[in-house]
């Protein structure tokens, strides 16, 4: 990517045209495309505290794979593999599953993440104090329900913009 050239995830795993119908729809409110890439990117920034990259990569890539969006499964997955993650839990996480390797901590970590995407009223206040039994700190833990209720999202964004491409197409 030249340094010019702004990454916008959603357009990237959607692979429509620019200039074309859901492209220009899409880009209609640059406010919104801004907005949702700019979460994106403060949701995943290293500099962010409490939850590792790796953490929050693997966060995603489950709820995607629970969704299941597997484009953005794969646009998560490369990243994550970029930074040299164990490429078993990798494969085990994309499938839907919390890994039984996981240390207590992302175990946790993923546990919740598959309740608050699968049945969100069983992440109720019990789910949260297993965190804080985990040691996650409260920073943390609104951060990773911020990370998921995004990765929610970004999902169906993708799932809307790419039935209109397929329908476009079609037309």
């Amino acid at each position: 990517m030249k340094d010019t050239e702004i990454h916008d995830t959603v357009d990237h795993v959607v692979g429509y045209a620019d200039g074309s119908p859901t492209h220009a729809i899409r880009h209609a409110r640059a406010k919104v495309v801004a907005a949702t890439q700019g979460s994106e990117d403060g949701l995943f920034d290293p500099a962010l505290p409490g939850l590792t990259v790796q953490e929050r990569l693997l966060v995603a890539i489950l709820a995607c794979a629970l969704a299941p969006a597997a484009a953005l499964v794969s646009e998560y997955r490369a990243r994550l593999e970029s930074l040299g993650a164990d490429p078993a839990l990798i494969e085990s996480v994309a499938r839907g599953e919390v890994p039984a390797a996981a240390s207590q901590r992302l175990a946790a970590i993923l546990r919740f993440a598959h309740t608050l995407t699968t049945d969100p009223v069983k992440a109720d206040k019990a789910a949260l104090l297993r965190l804080k039994e985990s040691g996650l700190s409260t920073p943390e833990i609104v951060t990773l329900a911020q990370l998921i209720a995004f990765v929610s999202y970004q999902t169906r964004v993708v799932a809307g913009l790419r039935a209109m491409r397929q329908a476009e197409a079609r037309a």
